[in-house]
């Protein structure tokens, strides 16, 4: 049997140049021992002017506002692009099937994480399962004076052909399900920021203030240290769900505004967690309070 295994293992270190098994998180130290081999693709998410100013060398730069990454979807904002549109962006950035892909976000807080486990959640979605995060982003490859920065455009890269899997439906619900759920208590996790929960404020794209009836908040600036770029580790992470008065492996759906928010509360549950049953609600509350007929739970009310 030893031999056997021996032989598989040898067969796709043949074929494929390393033997991968993509985890959420990598850290600088495996990307420093990784980057430059076959099929592995530094995806750089930071702002273009912040990637020219320093970024891992060999990276490719997306513009997670501007690539297309979401698009304008029955007349919703910032929903997933389509499948056709997504596939073409992918493969734009020199990203293949056989890609092993590492995004790397600014790392700057939580917020700025949350390009990446949006873009890492778009991969998903597409079926696409060698996928990983660098914890702590670029900021924590720069943090190692040892480690080379490179400056400006960053290289070109020829284009290859990506074609999604699936169109998972798994891992999001649509505002039909959003309903049923709340019809039957199913957990509804608010990543938002607190004034935004209680309905104090509200994102200009939003409608009403509120949140979603009887949703709790777990903000996501809990899911990193310090609200910075590295996550804590799962035993803490318990800790602050346990403190939110929320279970960790419960069935449950995460959003917030337009589903960036969300993406990382979905990536701590789902990926770090090991909870397979949450769903992040892409629309949000920009596509829930489009329709006056919906409910939302203001906490505190506010004289307009």
């Amino acid at each position: 049997m030893k031999m056997l295994f021996a032989a598989v293992l040898a067969a796709l270190v043949a074929v494929s140049g390393t033997v991968r098994a993509a985890t959420p998180l990598v850290d600088a130290a495996w990307v420093k021992a990784n980057g430059g081999k076959p099929n592995v693709v530094l995806l750089d998410v930071q702002p273009l002017g912040l990637f020219m100013q320093g970024h891992i060398p060999g990276s490719v730069n997306t513009d997670f506002a501007k690539a297309g990454w979401r698009a304008e979807i029955d007349h919703v904002e910032d929903m997933m692009n389509t499948t056709e549109k997504l596939e073409k962006l992918i493969g734009s950035l020199g990203i293949d099937n056989a890609a092993h892909v590492v995004i790397v976000a600014n790392g700057a807080n939580a917020g700025e994480m949350g390009v990446g486990t949006r873009i890492y959640w778009t991969f998903k979605m597409l079926g696409h399962e060698e996928v990983s995060l660098l914890n702590g982003g670029f900021r924590a490859w720069a943090a190692d004076k040892q480690a080379p920065v490179a400056k400006g455009e960053g290289q070109k890269v020829a284009a290859k052909t990506f074609k999604a899997k699936t169109r998972r439906t798994d891992l999001v619900v649509t505002k039909e399900e959003v309903a049923a759920a709340i019809s039957k208590g199913t957990l509804l996790v608010d990543s938002r920021p607190e004034d935004q929960y209680v309905g104090i404020n509200r994102n200009p794209k939003s409608k009403r203030n509120g949140t979603l009836p009887g949703a709790v908040n777990v903000p996501n600036t809990w899911m990193t240290e310090n609200n910075g770029g590295k996550f804590h580790n799962a035993e803490t992470l318990r800790k602050l769900y346990a403190a939110a008065r929320v279970s960790p492996d419960a069935e449950q759906i995460t959003f917030c505004n337009t589903g960036h928010l969300a993406s990382v509360g979905w990536f701590v549950s789902y990926e770090l967690l090991g909870n397979k049953k949450v769903k992040m609600y892409d629309g949000s509350m920009v596509e829930w309070t489009m329709d006056p007929k919906r409910p939302v739970e203001q906490k505190v009310q506010v004289t307009r």
